[in-house]
């Protein structure tokens, strides 16, 4: 017997192809969306994973710098050193700022960091020219994503700063990239006031003491203690909050991109239903302009499941070359894109599943025609 469902797609290819790629590229769509999210995880992790800590000790009743605002004093360290069960700690700041660079501003995320301390946010491997910083002042070093080079000067604040590294993959949650200063620099960029400033609260009888606050001090622990009981122990002696790292994780994940995981969620479920429509009124419309074709069908007595296995064999195989066109669409585009686009192949496998089901519901509004189709239309034209 003739394969139907192959000999009505070649009469129609290329409006069937041209269908597979229209609907293919809300698919690739589709699978951007999830990039973005899973890009915007791994993102919030670079940090967390670089700095390679067990505990953040930030200020009482917040979730950290990540997700509030949080600022305890700088030698609240020296005092995490006395503990037994703690191998190193350190004071770190977080500032989000804006980078000038010609006429635009480029958003970034400068962390201060001890630079004669024993644990560092500049992850090694990520370095791809230059040096860590090596003096207290005026030294910076950069993501690529930034585009500066070694050399250029930076105005941040009241001072330059030279940038003397260049990293890659450096990025905070936001996507925005990183950028590192020395302690001193950031606490002077974030907590010191301007020079006008000073003056009027002299004048007041207020002094800034707020130039040895820090946003979070970080800390490991050493092996043989438990995280858990560490993590009580501070917490209940030092009047702070404290995270474990997986905690911080969790806080990125629930607090900081909840709702745009949830916005993406929405997004991908109306692309998805939007595509299933139009395969659904593609296939209708094709059961349509063959209505005649399909009355003869039925007229010889070729029974109802040949005719209905051809309308589910074209609908599903219009959604898989809609897959596949997706898959390809968004390969060719997710690197342009501003944010860290992740493609797995677990969520194409997902979104595959997910459109041979969608595929074979659309079907069902051309099976309804065919099954309600009437022999004697056949005859007379």
């Amino acid at each position: 017997m003739i394969h139907l469902a192959k000999e009505d797609i070649r009469h129609t290819l290329g409006k069937f192809i041209v269908t597979a790629m229209g609907v293919g590229m809300l698919l690739g769509i589709v699978l951007i969306m999830m990039g973005v999210y899973r890009g915007m995880i791994a993102d919030a992790e670079v940090l967390l994973e670089d700095l390679d800590v067990d505990l953040w000790i930030v200020q009482e009743n917040t979730l950290g710098p990540f997700a509030e605002a949080s600022r305890i004093h700088e030698d609240l360290k020296y005092t995490l050193k006395g503990y037994d069960a703690i191998q190193k700690s350190e004071a770190i700041t977080f500032q989000s700022i804006q980078i000038p660079k010609g006429k635009e501003q480029i958003s970034a995320l400068a962390i201060g960091y001890d630079i004669y301390g024993e644990i560092s946010p500049i992850n090694p491997k990520r370095l791809l020219a230059g040096r860590v910083i090596k003096s207290e002042h005026y030294e910076i070093v950069v993501s690529d994503k930034t585009l500066f080079k070694l050399g250029d000067k930076i105005k941040l604040g009241r001072n330059f700063y030279k940038v003397v590294g260049i990293t890659h993959g450096s990025v905070s949650s936001g996507g925005d990239p990183l950028v590192y200063l020395s302690l001193k620099d950031a606490q002077e960029l974030q907590f010191t006031y301007t020079n006008k400033r000073v003056q009027t609260d002299r004048a007041r009888g207020i002094v800034n003491k707020d130039a040895h606050l820090v946003n979070a001090i970080v800390a490991t622990v050493k092996p043989i203690y438990s995280l858990e009981n560490v993590s009580k122990e501070l917490e209940k002696w030092l009047h702070k909050s404290v995270y474990t790292r997986e905690q911080q994780k969790a806080v990125l994940t629930k607090y900081v991109i909840e709702k745009a995981s949830k916005q993406i969620g929405l997004f991908t479920v109306i692309l998805v239903s939007v595509s299933t429509i139009i395969i659904a009124l593609i296939i209708y419309t094709m059961t349509l302009e063959k209505m005649k074709e399909i009355s003869i069908m039925k007229l010889i007595g070729l029974p109802n499941a040949t005719i209905v296995k051809m309308i589910v064999e074209e609908t599903l195989l219009l959604g898989i070359l809609a897959f596949i066109f997706g898959n390809i669409f968004s390969h060719l585009i997710y690197d342009k894109f501003p944010k860290h686009v992740l493609l797995e192949s677990s969520d194409a496998v997902s979104l595959f599943v997910v459109v041979v089901i969608a595929s074979i519901f659309a079907s069902f509004i051309g099976v309804k025609k065919v099954i309600n189709a009437d022999p004697t239309a056949a005859i007379g034209g």
